[in-house]
């Protein structure tokens, strides 16, 4: 079988569909081929054959007739198993779904995408209820990390399976969801593209909540360019509206608290070598401490975490039933300190949250772009998180740290690769801003990839 045409960006892919010289159903036939023979079966949980082939020859009658919806036209596309597929029970990486009934239609970005002309190749694995940046899942399996050269590493999560198939090929774009981080993280670990856009950027009909005052979504992809192009095509228009950024004068500010606390050499030497990039670039760049984000964490410790507030709120019932003991016994244990969140504590929660946004706010100066890395740390083994309850959870925790940063405070924020760090695994670049700057974060991205990649 040709492979040839795997492991392509969707601009790539684009230029061959619309000029004819790759038709959408042999590349949903390679795509499908690829998944159901990687050997890595964890990867996917579902796969979609009958619609993606009858997607695929829909495209194909189109772009023989001269009639494209667009350059994502044939383009095929995973999802997170947290979208409804008509047809399909949306189980949210947990086994307590499953008895539940199909969905009768699709999710709304996913109708979307589909009058974009994208095909639907099947569901993502992921961390359960999307509720770890790990993405190890006892369930379905952990996806591996397929930029791991020595042993078994995780995928980061929660969109892991997501993560794992644009970095492995598979597919040139999955869709994930960010509450915490479950879309940067899996693209910093796993060495490609992630853009979590603003929270409310697009539709969230039909897809399972985690904690809806946090829960976002967005691509994993391999090129900022293909995360534009889906954006746009995300929010219904036939191009994007994101214009090609300069950084000659442009202000990157590094935040100097918390971001960079048990950094790992391999990781801040990466980092650093950018910033000297981006310098030589134009890009002006300042360090400034932010000491909104130590007082995050320390509300965290004192009144809980927005996230688990809400999450024990979706989920009280399952924690306290029958439905537990089939649950990932981490995630019950985590979702369950949310019982000890009062309502006066979750209110004083949304109140420091408005006035840290508009803090913020004050604290740039428009235009400004937030650059750190995405993560302290490269990907752990798999096997030193499996066993050891206690390993898991500070791991967790030091894996969300950064990114949840950018949640509470709604902003957007895309993460690039930036070179490797221990064992050559790949580093994260976060670029991120202030609430619904998206087309201007988008533009500097644009500008900045190719320097930020070294």
């Amino acid at each position: 079988m040709d492979m040839g045409h795997l492991g392509k960006s969707v601009a790539q892919l684009s230029a061959l569909l619309q000029t004819g010289a790759l038709d959408p159903r042999k590349l949903a036939e390679e795509t499908l081929d690829a998944i159901r023979t990687h050997p890595d079966q964890s990867i996917f949980t579902v796969l979609t054959p009958e619609r993606a082939l009858a997607e695929a020859d829909q495209s194909a009658k189109r772009l023989a007739e001269g009639r494209s919806l667009g350059i994502l036209d044939g383009i095929p596309i995973a999802w997170k198993d947290l979208f409804d597929i008509e047809g399909l029970t949306t189980t949210a990486g947990s086994t307590v779904l499953a008895k539940n009934p199909p969905a009768t239609r699709d999710a709304a970005i996913v109708t979307t995408l589909k009058r974009a002309g994208m095909i639907a190749v099947g569901r993502t694995n992921m961390s359960e209820f999307a509720f770890s940046g790990i993405g190890i899942n006892p369930h379905y399996g952990t996806p591996k990390n397929p930029a791991s050269t020595d042993v078994p590493r995780i995928p980061g999560g929660s969109s892991s399976g997501a993560g794992v198939s644009v970095a492995a090929g598979l597919v040139p774009v999955a869709m994930g969801t960010d509450t915490g981080g479950s879309i940067r993280i899996p693209a910093a670990f796993n060495g490609i593209v992630g853009y979590k856009g603003t929270r409310g950027r697009y539709a969230m009909d039909g897809v399972f909540p985690l904690a809806t005052s946090l829960d976002a979504l967005g691509p994993l992809c391999r090129t900022v360019q293909d995360a534009v192009w889906i954006d746009a095509a995300m929010r219904g228009r036939t191009s994007s509206e994101v214009v090609r950024g300069t950084l000659e004068g442009q202000s990157l500010v590094v935040p100097e608290t918390v971001f960079f606390d048990g950094i790992e050499d391999g990781v801040a030497i990466a980092f650093e070598v950018t910033l000297e990039r981006l310098s030589r670039a134009g890009a002006r760049i300042r360090r400034q401490a932010f000491p909104i984000f130590a007082q995050l964490f320390e509300m965290i410790a004192e009144r809980g975490a927005l996230v688990t507030a809400e999450a024990y709120a979706l989920h009280r019932e399952r924690l306290h039933g029958d439905d537990a003991r089939g649950m990932d016994q981490r995630v019950v244990s985590r979702s369950l300190t949310g019982q000890k969140i009062t309502a006066p504590d979750y209110i004083h929660i949304l109140q420091v949250r408005q006035r840290m946004i508009t803090e913020m706010a004050r604290s740039i100066t428009p235009g400004e772009i937030l650059l750190s890395p995405t993560l302290p740390h490269v990907a752990p083994t798999i096997e030193s998180l499996l066993t050891d309850d206690a390993a898991f959870f500070a791991a967790n925790g030091k894996t969300l740290r950064n990114t949840q940063i950018g949640n509470f405070l709604d902003w957007c924020g895309v993460s690039i690769p930036c070179g490797t760090g221990d064992a050559g695994m790949p580093v994260g670049c976060l670029l991120s801003g202030l609430p619904d700057t998206d087309e201007h974060l988008l533009s500097v991205a644009l500008a900045a990839e190719e320097t930020v990649r070294g």
